[in-house]
């Protein structure tokens, strides 16, 4: 979570006991001549933090595109009212709401990160703090199922813990799903269409037709996996690795191809393709 320095500073002294009153520092911008000045929080908004603090608001940037921010939001709901209801428990107890407030910021202080969240610094520092990294979308699934989460869920009334491992298991099916989708594509487009070019211009295809072989052989090993779980892993090791090796063998000969005679769109033509189109829009070599 990115705070800012001002924002930081007022919570470390809170957490203390010596907070002042939060009065965070502010600018004065001229969007455009003729346009009145506008004063804005001094504070860098930073997008590479999950959970940046805007100045009056907190943003949750780390949805992906394609990602459907219903269970997103869900979890994140979830995850706030057991905190609340935490807070509101101490409270009944006897402690008093700053004595709370004061805690909680104590136990989580770990989570602030004012730097580049896109770093490579940020994961190590986050291990050393003893802040969860997951770097792989299948293991963040198989969290769902975590006894834990199950309990929040069912203490909320959110989620039945049948609820919560069904949308785990439809998760990992969209996810297999997907990567199956990819792979086979990539066959298809190495077998049908980049290995008999390569051949017809004397290009050497045999790097090309063996990567494309572990992408086959390593689909046919996810395809007999009946565990959702080690289907999962499997795909991210075919997306990640041996895809990503096929797709350099092509690279490599794409680069020592005739660009007329590749059967694809070049990458220059997708750099700069209003450089690659004809009077009527059409690009010079049709998208196979």
């Amino acid at each position: 979570m990115y705070l800012g320095d001002d924002m930081t500073n007022y919570l470390k002294s809170y957490m203390s006991g010596q907070a002042a009153e939060y009065k965070p520092a502010t600018k004065v911008i001229s969007p455009a001549k003729g346009v009145a000045k506008v004063e804005i929080p001094a504070q860098d908004r930073n997008r590479s933090s999950p959970f940046p603090y805007g100045g009056n608001r907190f943003e949750f940037r780390a949805v992906g595109s394609s990602q459907n921010v219903g269970l997103v939001n869900t979890v994140l709901m979830a995850i706030v009212a057991q905190a609340f209801k935490e807070f509101s428990d101490e409270i009944e107890k006897g402690k008093s709401a700053k004595e709370v407030a004061q805690n909680a910021l104590k136990d989580s202080f770990k989570v602030i990160f004012n730097g580049n969240g896109y770093g490579a610094d940020w994961p190590v520092e986050a291990v050393k703090r003893g802040v969860w990294k997951i770097d792989e979308g299948w293991k963040a699934i198989e969290r769902m199922g975590d006894q834990k989460n199950i309990d929040l869920f069912e203490k909320m009334k959110v989620l039945t813990k049948d609820e919560l491992i069904a949308r785990r298991d439809v998760d990992w099916g969209h996810y297999i799903g997907l990567v199956e989708i990819e792979a086979g594509t990539m066959i298809d487009m190495v077998t049908q269409s980049i290995v008999p070019v390569l051949k017809k211009e004397g290009i050497p295809e045999k790097a090309v037709v063996d990567s494309c072989k572990a992408v086959s052989d390593k689909l046919a090993e996810v395809h007999k996996q009946s565990d959702d779980c080690k289907k999962a892993e499997l795909c991210r090791e075919l997306r990640l690795t041996t895809m990503i090796t096929c797709r350099k063998a092509c690279d490599e000969a794409e680069a020592l191809c005739p660009a007329a005679s590749w059967p694809f769109a070049t990458y220059r033509e997708l750099l700069f393709l209003d450089q690659n189109q004809d009077h009527q829009g059409q690009t010079t070599k049709p998208f196979a």
